[in-house]
Order: structure tokens, then C-alpha cells, then sequence
């Protein structure tokens, strides 16, 4: 202190410093304040908790006054409900800094909150107690739960089947279980599923101890699968099977049920060591099948909805839980079907007989042609053998062509009945798939469903009296080669009559391949050298035809031509 001041004020320094020398000697004065000091120091360590009084809000501030030489500040947003902050309040606080850069100290009203909610918790719970708080927030892992201070509830352990969006649960209150109390990190970790597990298990218990087959229960649908349907029975899931939830046909359970839909079952067996349950929700009314045969009698005519399609036929639904099968042959008299579906389509109306029922297998065969007249049984009255027929090829074989008389009924044209005269090595050589002609009915055979045809027969036969009267052995006649064989080539002489030029007649000369004598196309003056009615067969020779022979020449080269003979009928196929 300046003197020159103290002098100013008549203040006598020398006395002054006596006197405070004199008060300082006391040890008892000395020692009060010295824990004065210290007091003060301990009350104001960062991180302490201090007793204040709310002075004034400031902007987003709260002015604090804990007792220090300057007041604090606390952010607005750390009182629960701004609006109801009242001056003169004491709260408590936390010491963040002793001044920051404004001259005040730092305080957190929140941190305090938390390190004075810790401690009553602490105090409060221990693991494996229940809780309850409300949920603030989504974290990572989890969610932040409210009891008076933040714990954590893991994503794992909010219900027992993992929910999809834990968002949900954000503003609800949950109850849980403290799983871990870490009081070196202030943390608390607790389980919503362990309390639904427990509680489940206690209920599940319960259920089994008085539950018995035959009973009817309400459930809640927990989950649907392909298979089936999980009941929640109240502790336990009992599965309702696809089998078993309808008499009629389902191809989902989800065609029947949706996850939470209330639902009364029926109790179909009990495995109590494993702890499961079968269900049944078509049980609750008669089978169907039970009066089946007083219902439905053997010939009846029904009618039914097509509701599946296989290659071997149709499922027809005649009412719910009731099917029977249309099998492929049962669907047309007279159709080559080689589908069901060329017949019938899923939804389709249908009119059947019925023709035989299983009650144990629970199996119907239905019909659909017999609903109509079978054109078989008349076919005979309606096509007699002789009648003259118009109709379409249909399809060629090696053997025939497949000839359409009507729709259904088809009759077989017979490569042996397609020319007198010519030898026909396929039917392509006559007709083609889709020619219209005539034909005539040879023959019908109702049982076998067969019609013969013919296409020669509309005509006489030419080798009876037209072949014998034009033609004579030594004649020479033109004719043009259709046919290359190994053994001779074939001439058409005309009006479809065709005769046989052997290889050995080609010439004087050996010919090993008549290919390199003629060809296809080739128009050749022959000899008729032989005639056989009964054979059908004409005989022709390329030999000495330019010669002019007599009678008698003609004489000796039929004499020739039957030493060859042998070498025709053996060499050469029957002709038609």
C-alpha cells in the first residue's frame, strides 16, 4: 500500500502493520483460515457439483450464483422445461471450467443431472432387476432408454424376433431387465426380450400343463411359410399346416391367413417333450368326403370348375374340399389329344360323369366325353363299307395317309389301296397333308376305332380287263422312268400303269447300274416281254427294240424273257 495515500487519510502505517502482525500471531486464527482457504478451493475444483442459486436468463443462458467471485453460466436447453426456469431456484451444477473467456465460470446443469441420477441408481438397482423408462433415441446397436439417465437397450434385445425398424419403439415406454451395471463407465445395459422370454416360458408352462387334442383355441398368426402357419397359442407356437386348413385346395397359406389375424384351432396332437403343437383349421368342420357317394353317385352328371391342369388331365372342383380327375382319354371320343390343355383352361365350367369314386383315397374319376353320344357307336350306320367319303389329309406315314372324315374321326389310307397299276413307295407320291379328296369306305371296326379307306377303289380295276386288252407281249410302247432301283428302273406307261425294266434287259451287254443307262425323266420306247395279271406286274426290255422283229422274233424273245423271270420275281418288290 502506497504510504503517501495512507498519510493523506492520517492512517499511521507502523501501527497499522502491528496490529495485523498481532492478529496474525494467533495460531487459532491462522488455522481457521487456512481451512477456510482450503474449503473454498475444494468447493470450486473442476468437475465438482455446486449448489447454485438462478440469478437471471440472459439471451440462451441461465446466470448462475454458486458462491463464487463470478457468476456461471448454463445453457437454456439443459432445463428439462425452459419455460418453467424460476429466479432464486437452487439447482445443482457441474463445475466445467473455473473462467472461460468471458470472466464467468463454466457450469453443465446436465452433467449433473447425470452424475446424480447415476448415483440414485445405483443405489436404486442392481442387475437382473426390472426397469422401466421411456425410449429417446436411435443409436447405433440399439436405443437409448430414460430412467433418470440414458441406458442402453441393444437392437438384439428389444423383442425375440429381431423387429424391422427399431424406430417404432422411439417415445414408447419399455419394461426390461438389467443385464449390466459398469459403474467405471457409467453404463447400464438392458433386455426387453429377456422379460418377453421369461414370460413366454412361464405362459408356454402353463399351456402345456392344460392343453389336450380336440380342443379349440384362439391364436395369433406369428409367421407363414410355404409349408404352413405359426399359431401363437399364448407361450407357444403350434404349427397349422397347409394340409390342414382346408378341405378345398390352397396353393399358399397366405391365400387363407395374414401375420396377427385372431384365428380358432383346433388341438390335432401334442408332443410335450418337444414341446410341439399340430393344427387344424379344416377340422373345426366335417370332411367333405364323409356322405361323398350318397352325394354324388356313380353316373351322375355334375358340373365343376377346372382348377389344375396336368399332362395326364384336369382337376375339376365339384364343390370346396371335393376334386375329382378328368384323365386325358375321358375328354373326347374322338380327338387325338396329346394336352389337356388343347381341351380345357384353369377356370373353365365343365359338365362330367361321374365314373368311379375312392372314399378312402378320397379320389374321384371324372368324365367329359361322357356327357356326349360316342360317334363310334353309329359310326358303322353313318359310314357303311362302300360309301364314298370327302375328307382332308390330315397327317402321312410311311405306310398311309391319316384321312379327316369328320372332326375326331379320321380314316386310314393304306398305301395298298392308294393305286392299282403304280407301285407307290410313299404316300407323298399320291397326296399331300392338307389335299381334300375322295375316297371309300372299305371296312369300319367300332372297337378299335378304325376306318379303312380306299383311293384305287373308286375306280375298276385296270388289270381285270383294261391292262390285258391294251396290252400283249412283243407290243413296243413308250414310256417315261420314274424310278431307279438296283434291279431296274420303273416306266410309266399311263393312266398310273407302270411296268418293270429289269437290269438284265437293258442290253446284250452286262449293265451293273441302270443309273449309267438311263435317268429319271427319260422317255424310252420298250418291248413288253411279259404280262402277269395275277401278279400285277408288267415286264418290260430295251433289247433289240429297234430291230423290227417278227412274230416269230416275238415268240422266242418271250421264250427269253420267261428264263428271266426267275431273276424278277426275286430281284424285284411286289408292285401295287
Amino acid at each position: 500500500m502506497d504510504r503517501d495515500i495512507l498519510k493523506e487519510y492520517n492512517v499511521n502505517l507502523d501501527e497499522v502493520e502491528r496490529e495485523v502482525a498481532d492478529i496474525m500471531g494467533g495460531d487459532s486464527v491462522r488455522q481457521e483460515m487456512e481451512s477456510s482457504y482450503y474449503t473454498s478451493i475444494r468447493s470450486f475444483e473442476v468437475g465438482s457439483i455446486l449448489k447454485g442459486r438462478v440469478l437471471n436468463s440472459v439471451g440462451d443462458n441461465v446466470v448462475v450464483d454458486c458462491g463464487y467471485k463470478s457468476e456461471g453460466m448454463v445453457p437454456m436447453s439443459e432445463f428439462d422445461d425452459p419455460s418453467e426456469i424460476v429466479i432464486g431456484e437452487e439447482v445443482e451444477v457441474l463445475l466445467e471450467a473455473i473462467e472461460d473467456d468471458s470472466g464467468l465460470i463454466k457450469l453443465s446443469k446436465r452433467k449433473a443431472d447425470r452424475i446424480r441420477g447415476w448415483e440414485r441408481v445405483i443405489q436404486k438397482y442392481k442387475e437382473g432387476d426390472v426397469i422401466t423408462g421411456r425410449v429417446t433415441r436411435k443409436i447405433k446397436g440399439g436405443l437409448l432408454v430414460d430412467m433418470g439417465v440414458p441406458i442402453f437397450l441393444p437392437a438384439s434385445q428389444i423383442d425375440v424376433k429381431p423387429p424391422g425398424d427399431i424406430s417404432q419403439y422411439i417415445g414408447k415406454e419399455v419394461t426390461c431387465r438389467i443385464l449390466k451395471i459398469d459403474e467405471s463407465r457409467q453404463n447400464i445395459v438392458v433386455s426387453r426380450r429377456k422379460l418377453i422370454e421369461e414370460d413366454r416360458e412361464k405362459k408356454k408352462k402353463e399351456l402345456l400343463s392344460e392343453i389336450q387334442v380336440g380342443q379349440t383355441r384362439k391364436g395369433i398368426v406369428k409367421n407363414i411359410a410355404d409349408f404352413g402357419a405359426f399359431i401363437d397359442l399364448g407361450g407357444l407356437d403350434g404349427l397349422l399346416h397347409i394340409t390342414d386348413m382346408s378341405w378345398g385346395r390352397i396353393s399358399h397359406p397366405s391365400e387363407l391367413l395374414a401375420i396377427d389375424d385372431e384365428v380358432d384351432v383346433k388341438i390335432l396332437d401334442i408332443d410335450r417333450e418337444k414341446e410341439k403343437v399340430a393344427l387344424g383349421l379344416k377340422q373345426k368342420s366335417e370332411n367333405p368326403w364323409m356322405h361323398i357317394e350318397e352325394k354324388y353317385p356313380v353316373g351322375t352328371r355334375v358340373k365343376g370348375q377346372v382348377v389344375n391342369i396336368m399332362s395326364y388331365g384336369a382337376f375339376v372342383k365339384l364343390e370346396t374340399g371335393i376334386e375329382g380327375l378328368v384323365h386325358i382319354s375321358e375328354m373326347s371320343w374322338t380327338r387325338r389329344i396329346n394336352h389337356p390343355s388343347e381341351m380345357v383352361a384353369i377356370g373353365d365350367m365343365v359338365e362330367v360323369v361321374i365314373l368311379k369314386i375312392d372314399k378312402e383315397k378320397e379320389e374321384i374319376s371324372l368324365s367329359m366325353k361322357q356327357t356326349e353320344v360316342n360317334p363310334w357307336t353309329i359310326i358303322e350306320e353313318k359310314y357303311p363299307a362302300g360309301t364314298k367319303i370327302k375328307g382332308r389329309v390330315r397327317n402321312l406315314t410311311n405306310y398311309g395317309a391319316f384321312i379327316e372324315i369328320e372332326e375326331g374321326v379320321d380314316g386310314l389310307l393304306h398305301i395298298s389301296d392308294m393305286s392299282w397299276a403304280k407301285k407307290v413307295g410313299h404316300p407323298s407320291e399320291i397326296v399331300k397333308k392338307g389335299d381334300k379328296i375322295e375316297a371309300i369306305v372299305l371296312s369300319v371296326d367300332r372297337e378299335k376305332k378304325r376306318v379303312a379307306l380306299g383311293l384305287k377303289q373308286l375306280y375298276d380295276d385296270p388289270w381285270t380287263k383294261e391292262i390285258p386288252d391294251r396290252y400283249k407281249v412283243g407290243d413296243i410302247v413308250k414310256g417315261k422312268v420314274t424310278k431307279l432301283a438296283n434291279f431296274g428302273a420303273f416306266l410309266e406307261l399311263g393312266k398310273g400303269i407302270e411296268g418293270l425294266l429289269h437290269i438284265s434287259e437293258f442290253s446284250d451287254r452286262k449293265v451293273n447300274n441302270p443309273a449309267d443307262i438311263v435317268n429319271i425323266g427319260d422317255d424310252l420306247e420298250v418291248r413288253v416281254i411279259r404280262i402277269e395279271p395275277e401278279a400285277r406286274k408288267i415286264g418290260l426290255s430295251l433289247k433289240n427294240v429297234s430291230g423290227g422283229e417278227t412274230k416269230a422274233d416275238t415268240s422266242s424273245l418271250s421264250t427269253e424273257s420267261e428264263k428271266n423271270s426267275s431273276c424278277d420275281s426275286t430281284d424285284s418288290p411286289k408292285q401295287g
